[in-house]
């Protein structure tokens, strides 16, 4: 499946389970879009609380500080516009609740794709398979098919808070088993990895972080036949219209 021409996108919302989960699966590809003039919205659906790697930190600190987190390194990549979901990290399940609360982003930010985490498991790369990625990916998906452009799905949406029906044209799928598409990243490499530098209560202990994704992005180029010493993100493509 071949994905709509950059030209034709005007906005885009990606949605994750996880600070930092959009900077791993797709900051070099997003930093592309914004350099175009294309608004990338970000939809965090956890509050991160389980993550970081510092004992001494309260837990009650923790969604705090990945909201700062995420916030800088959004900017990182040209993206300001970012909302938290605040569900509890660990516990997230694609609840009809969920699906609602996607479903009012989707409509407040018009997107024409969407980045999406993959609802199935990845059985080659066991981590990119967290049960949180899964159920952000389940309830994203629902929300584009059939809700966000259902009059008639959380009908409250429409008739009190005044949100239209949105129809998402395209979603991207991140960690996927079988990605069909590839985003040559390798100009905006440094981009991503200011932002996952931002993480640093995930990220500042792996000394082999930069060399860690530069081998991720090498194999994934390698896989499209680009250049040697070329990076590449790689996603599914799902038509949606």
């Amino acid at each position: 499946m071949m994905p709509l021409d950059d030209s034709e996108i005007e906005r885009v919302l990606v949605v994750t389970a996880h600070p930092d989960d959009c900077d791993f699966g797709a900051a070099g590809t997003i930093a592309l879009w914004t350099a175009k003039g294309i608004k990338v919205s970000y939809c965090i659906c956890t509050n991160g609380d389980q993550g970081g790697e510092d004992p001494n930190v309260p837990r009650d600190e923790m969604p705090k500080i990945r909201q700062r987190e995420q916030r800088e390194a959004g900017v990182a990549v040209g993206v300001t516009d970012i909302t938290f979901l605040n569900y509890r990290d660990g516990w997230l399940v694609p609840t009809i609740e969920l699906r609602k609360d996607i479903v009012r982003q989707i409509r407040i930010s018009k997107p024409d794709r969407m980045v999406i985490q993959s609802p199935e498991r990845n059985w080659d790369r066991l981590f990119s398979s967290h049960p949180d990625h899964m159920a952000a990916g389940e309830a994203a998906i629902q929300a584009v098919y059939p809700d966000s452009r259902n009059a008639f799905a959380f009908e409250d949406l429409l008739k009190v808070e005044g949100l239209e029906p949105w129809r998402v044209k395209e979603v991207w799928v991140t960690s996927t088993s079988n990605p069909d598409h590839y985003v040559d990243i390798t100009t905006t490499f440094d981009k991503k990895m200011k932002a996952l530098h931002a993480h640093v209560s995930q990220t500042a202990h792996n000394e082999n972080l930069e060399k860690m994704v530069r081998e991720w992005g090498e194999r994934n180029a390698e896989a499209n036949n680009l250049p040697a010493g070329s990076v590449a993100e790689v996603f599914k493509i799902v038509n949606t219209n």
